[in-house]
């Protein structure tokens, strides 16, 4: 079975990790904008990231096999600069229309306050208007208080549910995360501050697949960009049966990035001989 790994920074990541990911099956990725290390002072510097994301990282990807996309977006972490967040997103548009990029995020909430809110809205309504797929970060912390939060402003601004991918669920919030909402309901397989193999198969056990995404979220933190087959391994080993495998590993990712036409990956790349592989 060929994988989607649907949440994933390879801008963080080693030649070596595309390597491993190739040879665990996974065949197409989408990668999410994020925080860099630092604060960012000018809009160009988010600029030139996306086109990296858009541009650079797909062709790197494409060299060891795999299909990189990306998702464009103002990450909360960032959003105390308000002034800095509007010149974004009034640029934003251009980089929202590459080729390569099939969705708008990942936005949401770090520290839960009023400027995170402002910003989360706005681009909430930007996809809306757009009518793009969004991915939204559940805060690392206080996730209970975080998503009570986001359902009234999800509802209020009226993106299609369909369309959400609402990100970094634990045991503490995917039932309401499924109940409460229409989102696909992400897992994210990441030691200490998300979850273990385990845990997302005993979650997608008890709740069932039909509405869930499990990705590695790798990134510059402790982190691991073949979670997706692991947790694979582990349903396997749990006895989940092979309908349910290919809708964490396969179908699920991509039903919700097929509501953009831009989403068409490639599954049968193959690696570039290992002299060409160097940008």
């Amino acid at each position: 079975m060929h994988l989607i790994e649907p949440h994933i920074h390879m801008y963080s990541r080693t030649t070596d990790d595309y390597q491993a990911m190739f040879d665990a099956g996974i065949r197409a990725i989408v990668e999410p904008s994020f925080w860099l290390g630092s604060h960012r002072r000018y809009a160009g510097t988010f600029f030139d990231y996306f086109q990296l994301i858009c541009e650079f990282e797909a062709s790197r990807a494409e060299r060891f096999g795999i299909d990189h996309y990306a998702a464009i977006a103002y990450n909360p972490k960032e959003a105390s600069n308000t002034a800095l967040v509007d010149e974004v997103l009034a640029g934003i548009d251009e980089y929202l229309a590459h080729p390569r990029c099939v969705a708008l995020g990942e936005i949401g909430f770090d520290k839960l306050n009023d400027a995170e809110e402002v910003a989360f809205r706005a681009q909430l309504e930007i996809a809306r208007d757009h009518d793009i797929p969004v991915i939204i970060h559940i805060s690392h912390t206080d996730k209970l208080a975080c998503i009570r939060r986001m359902i009234p402003i999800i509802r209020s601004v009226g993106h299609d549910e369909r369309k959400i991918y609402l990100d970094h669920n634990t045991e503490e919030t995917i039932e309401i995360a499924l109940s409460e909402t229409a989102c696909l309901c992400g897992l994210t397989v990441y030691p200490i501050s998300k979850l273990e193999p385990e845990q997302a198969s005993a979650i997608i056990a008890q709740h069932g697949a039909d509405r869930i995404l499990v990705s590695g979220s790798a990134d510059w933190g402790i982190s691991d960009p073949v979670s997706l087959p692991k947790v694979l391994a582990r349903m396997k080993a749990d006895g989940h049966d092979d309908a349910t495998l290919r809708k964490i590993g396969f179908e699920n990712a991509n039903a919700f990035y097929s509501q953009s036409p831009k989403w068409k990956p490639k599954f049968d790349l193959e690696p570039w001989p290992i002299e060409k592989r160097q940008p």
